[in-house]
């Protein structure tokens, strides 16, 4: 079925009103402020309204980009084709088990450092160690996001995911998305990985260009709903001092610059800031776009970048690494959207 904006859009306004919009500047909404528009853009504002958008989406073949607040999304400069949606549902709740432990069911887009900051004032630790991490507790799940030798996977209980591969075809059909609860055990739970994240990596080819993942209808196939994450009672005060010394350590090593965002996955060998320290990538630019000085495991948008700037970086960045050291560094960024072939940027 033929994706037609105009259509699309006064089939929605009356479901989501003044929060979908058309030809959206996607620049706004990622870190690194990059970024064509996408065809509609949608808040969505609860679970169920993001269940009744996918379903609607799988039934007309409407294609469907759901993200998050955009902390490690790089989107292309030919923007989104169809539908980006941005998860905005961002409550949680505590059940207390007993005097020292208390499972949290929060929501995908619950931001993590307000999390922590919020848990610190009633007592309850665990994912203190987070709350530098830029990002919402779904998308720390996919990616099994850690830092200060902990990590959320180790807390995590159970997931509900909405599981819309079945809708990936025409051919198929109309199959609507189901709901599933998973298990810690069955998420596959590794190093800064889930199962979930096989679905989203970008890779690189035998010439070291970078290679999107290819898109589906419904894209994450899997979306975190939401997520039952296990607390342990602390002293507030203790917490304070947690979060403060993790703060501060944070800011040491993030670049002071208001669009940025990290690129590679640390390496069990050797962190990556220092291996592309090793290979003479320290503020190295293309265009607009800046390896950072101080962390060059950054991307810095000076003011004006391109994408495919941002990509030149990337790829040259993991060629001079894997060429030195024979390491391979995984990418933390998800490419998202229209992307050309390397070789054919304007």
């Amino acid at each position: 079925m033929t994706f037609d904006m105009d259509t699309v859009y006064q089939a929605l306004l009356p479901y989501f009103q003044e929060r979908v919009k058309r030809d959206e500047p996607l620049a706004r909404h990622s870190a690194l402020g990059v970024g064509g528009t996408a065809d509609i853009w949608i808040t969505v504002g609860t679970k169920n309204e993001l269940i009744q958008l996918v379903n609607r989406c799988a039934e007309e073949h409407w294609p469907l980009l759901v993200v998050g607040n955009g902390s490690n999304s790089l989107f292309a400069d030919a923007g989104v084709r169809g539908i980006v949606a941005r998860v905005a549902f961002s409550s949680y709740q505590i059940e207390q088990q007993d005097q020292q432990s208390a499972l949290l069911i929060a929501d995908a887009g619950v931001g993590w450092p307000r999390l922590a900051s919020e848990l610190r004032t009633q007592g309850w630790g665990g994912l203190t160690f987070g709350a530098g991490i830029p990002g919402t507790l779904g998308g720390a799940l996919v990616s099994n996001a850690g830092a200060h030798n902990n990590e959320i996977g180790a807390f995590v209980s159970w997931i509900e995911v909405l599981d819309a591969r079945g809708a990936d075809s025409e051919e198929q059909g109309f199959s609507p998305p189901l709901l599933r609860r998973y298990l810690h055990d069955e998420l596959d739970l590794s190093y800064r990985y889930s199962r979930f994240r096989s679905q989203r990596l970008t890779g690189f080819d035998e010439q070291g260009h970078v290679v999107p993942t290819s898109r589906h209808l419904i894209e994450p196939p899997e979306m975190v709903l939401q997520l039952a994450l296990r607390l342990q009672k602390a002293e507030p005060d203790r917490l304070h001092a947690l979060l403060a010394s993790y703060r501060q350590e944070r800011r040491k090593n993030e670049p002071l610059h208001p669009r940025r965002g990290s690129v590679f996955q640390d390496a069990r060998e050797e962190q990556a800031s220092l291996l592309i320290a090793h290979v003479g990538m320290a503020g190295k630019t293309s265009g607009q776009a800046q390896m950072a000085v101080d962390n060059p495991n950054y991307l810095v948008n000076l003011g004006g970048a391109h994408a495919h700037d941002m990509v030149a970086l990337i790829e040259e960045a993991h060629r001079r690494v894997l060429d030195r050291f024979g390491i391979d560094l995984h990418l933390d960024v998800e490419l998202l959207g229209e992307w050309e072939k390397r070789g054919e940027q304007p």
